[in-house]
C-alpha cells in the first residue's frame, strides 16, 4: 500500500493544511502507517495533480499563506474501492532492534537496547491514552462506538494500544531471560 490512501483516510476527517495533517499522522496514523511532513506534502501534491484532492489557498496575516486540501469525490470513488478490497498480505515484522537481538552477545546491551524500546512503548501508549480520552470525550466506549459516525479512528487507536502493550509485555519477558542468564553465569 502507499502513502496515497493513508493522506486520503486522513482527509476523511475534513478539510486539512499539510502541517495539520503531519500532526494528525503523529497522532493519530504513527501507530500504523508513519510519514514524515515531507512525505505528506510531496503525496498531497501527487493527488491534487492527480484530482483526488482539491486544495485551495488562505490568505493569512502576519504567517505564510497556507493550502487547505480536501477529498474530491474522485478521491473518496478510490478510498472507497481500495477499502472494499481485502489486504495483499498479512503485516510482516521489520525491526531493527530484532536483528540487533539476534547478533548481540553482551546481555548488558541488549537489557539497554530493551529498556529504550520500553521507553518509547510507555511514551506512545501515553500518547494512544490521550488520543482516546479526546475521541470519547467523556462518554464511554460503548457510547462512543453506538454514536460516532466513523469507528475507524477509534479501532486502528485500539490497535495501536494492543501493540506497544504486546511490545512491553514481550519487553519485559525479554528483561527477565537476561537476568536469568546473567544469574547462571
Amino acid at each position: 500500500m502507499s502513502l496515497k490512501y493513508a493522506v486520503l483516510a486522513a482527509l476523511l476527517e475534513g478539510e486539512a493544511s499539510g502541517y495539520e495533517l503531519s500532526k494528525v499522522f503523529d497522532i493519530s496514523f504513527a501507530n500504523f502507517w508513519p510519514a514524515t511532513p515531507q512525505q505528506l506534502y510531496r503525496e498531497l501534491e501527487r493527488l491534487a495533480r492527480d484530482g483526488l484532492v482539491e486544495a485551495r489557498f488562505v490568505q493569512q496575516e502576519r504567517r505564510p499563506n497556507k493550502r487547505m486540501f480536501t477529498l474530491t469525490e474522485a478521491g473518496r470513488e478510490d478510498l472507497r474501492a481500495f477499502a472494499a478490497e481485502p489486504p495483499r498480505r498479512p503485516t510482516a515484522i521489520r525491526d531493527e532492534l530484532l536483528i540487533k537481538l539476534q547478533a548481540v552477545d553482551d546481555p548488558e546491551a541488549a537489557r539497554a537496547m530493551i529498556e529504550e524500546r520500553m521507553t518509547w512503548a510507555r511514551g506512545k501508549l501515553g500518547r494512544y491514552e490521550r488520543v482516546r480520552e479526546r475521541l470519547l470525550d467523556g462518554r464511554t466506549e460503548d457510547a462512543y462506538l453506538r454514536e460516532s459516525d466513523r469507528v475507524g479512528p477509534y479501532l486502528t487507536l485500539l490497535a495501536g494500544i494492543s501493540f506497544e502493550e504486546g511490545n512491553l509485555r514481550w519487553c519485559e519477558r525479554v528483561l527477565a531471560v537476561l537476568k536469568q542468564r546473567v544469574a547462571q553465569g
